[in-house]
This record gives structure tokens, C-alpha cells and sequence, in this order.
């Protein structure tokens, strides 16, 4: 098998600790490596370091290649972000010189796995299927609750013969609440980790089909694997492409064979403030559900998450549901339930040219 980790993103919803020089998957916000590496660990037991590609933004090669500089994997960089898409092509093209049939699990470098033996067991599982077949499987979350901030997948009726294994009836948007709580009672319904398995010369097969002018970008590519003219090309493949998601350009609208596995791996793609404080509450909260990464305390306070990166002591005194980010040029205050709006604090600070708080 060969392994794909997306490194791209910004990471702007974690701000003021993540910026555009180093994004949520950079840092070590839950656990104590960070997040890029602990994908690679997570997978590492399934494949050799010689079959583990990362992909990463220019900007944060020389960060990659310091993080991974104790293993073997490769670093393959792209000149600048254009989404899930293009990097997913230009990763299959990679691997299908020297690998064609060998199927390739695409992760993002920034999620969470509670259960990590579960989530091997279904990529095996995931793999079998991929090997067998000219097909693309996806892994689907098993929903715990009507969230609205991810997409769907959606199962036929019934399973293959296999338990946990479907033939996908469709992927949809991310719902309004009513709509979501009708998915989860459904039970057909799986959350989209963003997680795909396929042969690399079926991905490209799709990329022909559905992107023909960035497939003929990276037939151009192809020629020069290897050679010093290899990013020169590249850059001139990746000014012409389309800024698209892989599930936009190709999973919405494939006719090929879609398979989803069921995955009760404890999954979460740690997307705001707020989901990283429920992660991190199931260990580390206080009776009164108050949790700290540094130095800090809590007097008749209450489900508040203090992210202490500046030095500086921090006392919270009777305060409910508050979020405080302390890093040594910026200080975010909010509610924990206004995690969705930090974006705005970036938009605001790149539109005031202030971009080194970004």
C-alpha cells in the first residue's frame, strides 16, 4: 500500500496559536507531537516509510521536512494550495510511476483518532476492497450527534457480505440541524472524514474524465518526475488549475464504483476551539469541566478552556463557557460557542494589512 498525507490548509480557525507559517497540523495542540506526525504515526504500522508521500504548501516545506527529518517518507511540495483536488492528482501521478495497482490511503495531516487499532482494522478492510476492484472506497464516521459542519455519506440498505461494508448511494452537503438529526435517525448516514482508498491509475482515470485540462497538465508532468525541470512545470500546471475539493470534482459526480466503510474509530477532524475542548475534556476536565494546557487556574468557574502558549500565569475568576488563547504577540477572549466566528479575527487582520498577527 502507499499512503498519501494532505498538509495543505491554513488552519485560520485556531487562531491566535495557528497562523500561516504554522497551521493547526504543525502543532501539538492534542498530544505532545504534532499533528502531521502523529497521522504518520497512526499510519506507520501499515506502511514502510518509503510508500509514506506528505504533501505540503511551499511555505511550510522546510517545517515538514524538520519534523519528518528522523524517517524515510517522501516530501513532495507543492507550489501553492489549490485544494484537495490537484493535490490528490498530483500525488497519484507521483506514486503511479513506479506504482499503478498498489492502492494509496489519502489522509488528512490534521484529524484525530481515539481508537487508532480500530481505524488500521478498517483501512485493511478498505484496502482489501480497493485492491479487488477498480472502485474508490471511503471511510464513514458512525454519527454521534446531528452535526451540521460536515458533509454526509450516504448508504444503500444494505451491506455487502461484509459487515460494515456498503455501496454509497450519495455524498451530500452539510445539513441544517433538523435535516441532521434526520440522518442520524436514520442510521444510514455516515459523517465524511475526507479519508479515500483507490488505485492510483483509477484516480487518474477520474481526473481524465472529470479535470481533463489539469489530467493533460499532469500527463505534461509525468515526463519530467525526477528532473530538475520537475517544479518549474509544476508551478505551471498549478496556475491553470481549478481551486476544487476532491469530493467536488470527483466523488459528487463519479459513475465508478463508491464503497464506504463504517468506522467507530473515534474520529474528529479537531475543527475549532470547540471540538478540541470536548476532545480534551474526556481526560483532562476538572469536575467542573475546566481544562488547561499551561500555566493557569480556575476560581467558581465553569466549562472554560484556557490554551496558555505566552509564559504569563492566567487566573479565571466566575466565568462560564469562555475560551482564552494566550500566545506572546496576540490574546484571543471568546465564548466557547462562538468558536465558528474566529475566522473573522483573520479576515479582519488581512484586511487591515496587519500579517504579522496571521
Amino acid at each position: 500500500m502507499n499512503v498519501v498525507i494532505m498538509a495543505g490548509g491554513s488552519g485560520t480557525r485556531f487562531w491566535p496559536l495557528s497562523r500561516e507559517k504554522r497551521p493547526k497540523q504543525f502543532l501539538d495542540i492534542i498530544g505532545d507531537r504534532p499533528m502531521i506526525f502523529q497521522t504518520y504515526e497512526r499510519i506507520r504500522p501499515l506502511a514502510s516509510d518509503k510508500d509514506i508521500y506528505v504533501v505540503v504548501g511551499q511555505n511550510h516545506e522546510e517545517e515538514t521536512r524538520k519534523i519528518f527529518s528522523s524517517t524515510g517518507v517522501s516530501i513532495v511540495v507543492e507550489p501553492f494550495g489549490r485544494n484537495t483536488a490537484p493535490c490528490i492528482g498530483l500525488a497519484a501521478l507521483i506514486i503511479s510511476s513506479h506504482d499503478q495497482d498498489e492502492p494509496v490511503v489519502i489522509l488528512p495531516a490534521d484529524h484525530y483518532i481515539v481508537k487508532p487499532d480500530v481505524f488500521r482494522q478498517d483501512i485493511l478492510k478498505a484496502l482489501k476492497v480497493a485492491s479487488e476492484e477498480d472502485c474508490i472506497v471511503t471511510l464513514g464516521i458512525l454519527p454521534t450527534r446531528p452535526e451540521t459542519g460536515y458533509g454526509y455519506i450516504e448508504r444503500e440498505e444494505r451491506d455487502l457480505g461484509v459487515p460494515g461494508l456498503y455501496r454509497v448511494k450519495m455524498f451530500v452537503e452539510k445539513p441544517d440541524i433538523e435535516t441532521a438529526k434526520r440522518y442520524l435517525e436514520s442510521g444510514r448516514f455516515f459523517w465524511n472524514a475526507g479519508i479515500f482508498i483507490a488505485k492510483p491509475s483509477v484516480l487518474l482515470k477520474e481526473f481524465e474524465k472529470y479535470m481533463p485540462s489539469f489530467y493533460r497538465g499532469l500527463l505534461e508532468l509525468k515526463a519530467h518526475i525526477g528532473k530538475p525541470s520537475f517544479d518549474r512545470v509544476l508551478r505551471r500546471v498549478y496556475e491553470d488549475v481549478e481551486n476544487i475539493s476532491f469530493d467536488y470534482a470527483i466523488m459528487e459526480k463519479t459513475d465508478r464504483p463508491v464503497y464506504v466503510v463504517a468506522s467507530d474509530c473515534g474520529w474528529s477532524d479537531v475543527g475549532s476551539w470547540y471540538s478540541l475542548y470536548e476532545l480534551r475534556a474526556v481526560d483532562e476536565a476538572s469536575k467542573e469541566g475546566n481544562v488547561v494546557d499551561g500555566d493557569g487556574a480556575f476560581f467558581h468557574s465553569r466549562r472554560c478552556f484556557v490554551m496558555n502558549r505566552s509564559g504569563r500565569w492566567i487566573a479565571l475568576l466566575g466565568l462560564e463557557g469562555v475560551l482564552v488563547v494566550d500566545t506572546p504577540d496576540a490574546l484571543l477572549v471568546a465564548r466557547l460557542e462562538d468558536h465558528q466566528k474566529v475566522r473573522e479575527i483573520t479576515d479582519f487582520l488581512k484586511r487591515e494589512g496587519m500579517d504579522h498577527l496571521r
